[in-house]
């Protein structure tokens, strides 16, 4: 069992400014997970945005913000985070931390079982 909740949303910034999500997971099991980013802009299917092992040997990025995110993971704390560089208005949705069970990370909503209410990100240009 893991619960999420994610935060460093709600406000705004600019574009080509930076900003850090974090995703709390409560439960004594949070390092047997693959952890993702997925994001949904208004009128827009959710998307996947990154990913992560749980041993945090290895990494996916969506084409979009390869080169521009990160996505690092403490599992001492706890904590998943996806530090996001060079923003572009285009990046401005809800964004949604969600877990799975370990293995070949997905890209797929179905590759993860639980999932956080949501962050907002707003980037204006």
């Amino acid at each position: 069992q893991v619960q999420l909740v994610e935060s460093g949303g709600g406000g705004v910034v600019q574009a080509g400014g930076s900003l850090r999500l974090s995703c709390a997971a409560s439960g004594r099991t949070f390092s047997s997970y693959n952890m993702g980013w997925f994001r949904q802009a208004p009128g827009k299917e959710r998307e996947f945005v990154a990913g992560i092992t749980w041993s945090g040997s290895g990494d996916l990025f969506a084409d979009s913000v390869k080169g521009r995110f990160t996505i690092s993971r403490d599992n001492a704390k706890n904590m998943v985070f996806l530090q996001m560089n060079s923003l572009k208005p285009e990046d401005t949705a809800v964004y949604y931390c969600a877990a799975g069970p370990p293995g070949r990370i997905g890209a797929s909503q179905n590759s993860y079982h639980t999932w956080g209410r949501g962050t907002q990100v707003t980037v204006s240009s």
